[in-house]
């Protein structure tokens, strides 16, 4: 009797480990698929040089998850309109793209000589972090640098550009860059302007936001992004990637004509009427400077 009474005390120990070791296979399962679920989340967001109006806030929040954010004036603007809005764009739900205008080659050509590219870098990067703390940006946020020209760096751009990172992550945020992801002519001899800012960047730690509105590999003015990332734009270390521009560049999108507007641009939803066109980016992050 005592025999019988082990072995069914063993079996039934044997049924209860084997019902613990399911579950937790099964926690583990779920938590696994939670995970890829969330490694696999990607995020839409918008960035225009020109503050959209507090009006249709509601309306860019129903396709967007963040909002680009210019702490001084946008390439081809003389001021930004967006100081002191950081607050009603948080109330509405929007993550942030906090971007800053670099300069120009030609504003730094007659610079190179003597470090003095390399001093406005540092004088523009203080600014940077002064604008970003006006505004109430938090510890750690990110702001990206606007290098508009492609190609491989020039020398006083190179230092201009390394000289803004390390002045801004000697701060208490980080640095990005927002630049070409498209290589500026074909072959081997064709240079990505990230993969040039990345590979001479040493051990500086850098985000990237990149510019790749080619279609392929960008869907267009497309506002349904279910599995696009950010690595898809050829730039595999990309942070945000940058899908369309306003008013599309007619060389690189013809494959995708037919997803902007009849005028060039790319409108949101319901957003035409009012003129609000917009430049479309992807993340992984809904808050891809940390900026809430």
């Amino acid at each position: 009797m005592m025999g019988v009474l082990v072995a069914l005390a063993m079996g039934l120990a044997a049924i209860t480990l084997g019902a613990r070791d399911g579950l937790l296979s099964s926690t583990s399962g779920e938590q696994s698929a939670a995970s890829a679920r969330e490694k696999a989340a990607v995020y839409l967001g918008f960035d225009r040089n020109d503050y959209p109006g507090d009006a249709v806030l509601d309306a860019l929040r129903k396709a967007f998850d963040f909002s680009g954010y210019w702490l001084n004036a946008p390439p081809g603007e003389t001021a930004t309109t967006w100081a002191g809005r950081r607050e009603i764009l948080r109330e509405h739900g929007f993550g942030f793209l906090v971007l800053f205008n670099g300069r120009l080659d030609r504003e730094l050509r007659d610079l190179r000589l003597a470090g003095g590219a390399a001093r406005l870098g540092a004088s523009d990067a203080k600014e940077a972090a002064s604008a970003a703390r006006s505004e109430g940006f938090p510890r750690g946020d990110v702001i990206f640098l606007d290098q508009e020209e492609g190609g491989r760096l020039l020398p006083e751009q190179r230092d201009y550009l390394y000289a803004w990172v390390d002045g801004v992550n000697a701060s208490e945020y980080r640095a990005g860059v927002y630049c070409s992801g498209i290589r500026d002519k074909p072959g081997a001899g064709g240079v990505i302007t990230a993969e040039d800012v990345r590979q001479n960047a040493g051990a500086r730690a850098i985000s990237f936001f990149v510019y790749n509105d080619a279609c392929p590999p960008s869907p267009g003015c497309v506002f349904s992004v279910r599995g696009l990332e950010a690595a898809q734009s050829g730039v595999p270390f990309a942070n945000v990637w940058q899908i369309a521009q306003s008013p599309r560049r007619k060389n690189l999108t013809a494959r995708c004509r037919s997803t902007y507007a009849a005028d060039g641009n790319c409108y949101p939803p319901g957003l035409a009427a009012q003129g609000i066109f917009v430049d479309v980016d992807v993340a992984a992050s809904a808050d891809p400077s940390h900026g809430r």
